[in-house]
């Protein structure tokens, strides 16, 4: 099974989709979920903060983390943008199966075309 991870990455709402998009295009996501109306509070610079935001569900492959990190800082507006990994410990091989097929690295093409 391919070493899969869901990535977590909140953006100010409005701004999920175009990062989603361009990390779709790169090939460096197989599928993105936005989700829109996520409120968060959290410290910033000696302060709460009260937000309104949306958060991205990525799936992709480990492998890819590194440079997924580099685009996301690149166009994400955040000094300190959230990403986070976590490990798919199961996945139906059929979609597992999909999903490398869908990003960078052996087996997928890259050009967008299959």
């Amino acid at each position: 099974m391919v070493d899969a991870v869901v990535v977590l990455i909140t953006t100010p709402k409005g701004e999920g989709s175009k990062i989603a998009r361009t990390l779709v295009e790169k090939r460096l996501a197989a599928c993105i979920n936005v989700v829109h109306g996520l409120r968060s509070f959290y410290w910033w610079r000696g302060k709460i903060e009260d937000d309104e935001e949306e958060l991205l569900i990525v799936k992709t492959k480990r492998e890819l983390l590194g440079e997924l990190e580099s685009v996301v800082k690149e166009i994400h507006p955040y000094t300190v943008p959230e990403i986070i990994a976590l490990p798919i410990v199961w996945g139906s091989r059929d979609y597992m199966e999909w999903l490398a097929g869908e990003v960078k690295g052996a087996g997928s093409s890259e050009s967008g075309s299959d």
